[in-house]
């Protein structure tokens, strides 16, 4: 299997009539979310650097073509006018890092339309499951307010590849570590575990298995105190770590039962034994939302690992995002099926300091300090920048955290920023519709105009 034969297959049937009819003129497509999910104030763009990659080294060959085929269960010689196709064009995106909104894009691709219609399925998987996932793990580090949060997705991640993004987006936007030992050497991570409850089980006792561990690891180490009686194995804990001396550094983990109780307890019993520097670490099933609960409670918790429902985001597992024409060979298109209607035209949006973001067309000027966060990533099939590295992400989006109101942050209920339409994009977005209108004719049927989106404002309003 190759990346090329990763589509749907209507992207196949559709790339090969377009070169049956010679339909391959420049077309432009916007990769935007519809809407944010529930509990969502803002999303976090991410997945751009594995789509770029994607695109550079895209080429069909004769395996994909065979590969297609057979899918098609068509002779070989059918989808031969695919052989040698590669990407060539043009890439506009929104950086990683960066904090977005619902119809924003977060990429736009130009480029002959068999070739942009062929990256379609790749571009959304990439850019969909990356931005979900770290603006899920972004809201980790929000609860967290200020304590470290480490990964420990990785044995219920979507496959090991799913694991590997997820440990790489934990670090862009703040995590402190991963449990995920290759993505700790590939992405210089630091690696962060401690021992399993089966560790405990080998042993007589827990005093024997803190022993032991302690034996193996002469420098900091951490308990796992709940396999039996979790009080009794944080005094078994402190007794061991006291009489080796090992208190700086070392730790004690909570992984199950009333966390915020177990943390207090757990506390007292470390502090009685003179070991206040013996850091507690909470896991067991946390989110944004349990971790948020434990810090409002002011749980005496200093580290917290977060595992599955962060790996999956679990509570809004998936985008409601959408990759369409916005126009082919000069021409500005746009659906207007319900609920479903798109903007016409290359985009730019346009960020201000205290204001709503302005989706405007590409070509329009930006008002006074405003910034434009679409760039050429890739311009010919070719990459524009080198490879962006996830501590550039992570700077780009603390500072974008930073800029946001208090209600976008909220953990509970969080109120997102709408971004608003310029005026040149209305008027456009007008205009298409109504030559659809008029094509189609008096007895058509389409959706109304969008009123989700915020009244459009001219950029020059802007500029104070």
């Amino acid at each position: 299997m190759s990346d090329v034969t990763t589509t749907d297959l209507y992207e196949v049937t559709m790339a090969m009539s377009y070169l049956r009819e010679d339909v391959r003129a420049p077309a432009t497509f916007s990769l935007f979310v519809r809407d944010l999910p529930s509990g969502r104030g803002f999303l976090v763009a991410a997945g751009l650097e594995s789509a770029l990659d994607f695109l550079a080294r895209y080429r069909v060959e004769q395996g994909d073509v065979e590969e297609f085929a057979d899918a098609l269960h068509r002779p070989v010689r059918d989808l031969e006018p695919l052989l040698g196709l590669s990407f060539e064009g043009e890439v506009r995106a929104v950086p990683e890092g960066r904090v977005v909104f619902a119809g924003e894009p977060l990429l736009e691709v130009t480029a002959p339309l068999p070739q942009a219609q062929l990256v379609e399925t790749y571009l959304l998987n990439q850019l969909c499951h990356q931005t979900v996932v770290a603006s899920k793990a972004a809201r980790c580090v929000l609860a967290a307010a200020g304590r470290p949060v480490v990964d420990f997705s990785l044995r219920r991640a979507h496959g090991p590849w799913a694991g590997l993004q997820v440990a790489r987006l934990g670090a862009l936007v703040g995590f402190a570590g991963t449990s995920n030992v290759a993505a700790a050497a590939a992405l210089d991570i630091p690696a962060s575990g401690t021992m399993a409850h089966s560790y405990i089980e080998a042993f007589p006792g827990e005093e024997e298995a803190f022993r032991a561990f302690a034996y193996a690891h002469p420098g900091p180490v951490t308990f796992l105190v709940d396999t039996y009686d979790t009080e009794e194995g944080v005094r078994i804990a402190a007794r061991v770590l006291a009489e080796l001396r090992r208190g700086p550094g070392c730790a004690i983990r909570l992984d199950s039962g009333d966390l915020d109780a177990l943390a207090r307890r757990s506390r007292a019993i470390l502090d009685a034994a003179g070991l206040a520097d013996v850091r507690i670490v909470a896991s067991g099933g946390l989110d944004e939302y349990g971790v948020d609960r434990l810090v409002g409670a002011g749980a005496p918790i200093d580290v917290y690992a977060v595992g599955t429902k962060v790996g999956v985001a679990a509570d809004a597992p998936y985008l409601d995002a959408a990759y369409k024409l916005v126009e082919y060979d000069g021409r500005p298109v746009m659906k207007l099926s319900s609920a479903k209607v798109t903007a016409p035209g290359r985009k730019q949006v346009f960020r201000r300091a205290g204001r709503p973001d302005v989706i405007a067309l590409a070509g329009e000027e930006p008002p006074d300090s405003a910034q434009p966060l679409l760039r050429t990533a890739m311009r010919g099939g070719r990459r524009t920048w080198s490879p962006d590295h996830w501590q550039d992400a992570r700077k780009r989006f603390r500072e974008d955290l930073a800029a946001l109101p208090g209600p976008a942050l909220r953990i509970k209920d969080p109120e997102t920023v709408a971004p608003v339409w310029s005026e040149a994009l209305a008027r456009l977005t007008a205009s298409v519709r109504a030559d659809i209108e008029a094509r189609l004719g008096p007895q058509a049927h389409v959706a109304p105009p969008d009123t989700a989106i915020s009244r459009p404002v001219p950029l020059s309003a802007h500029t104070h």
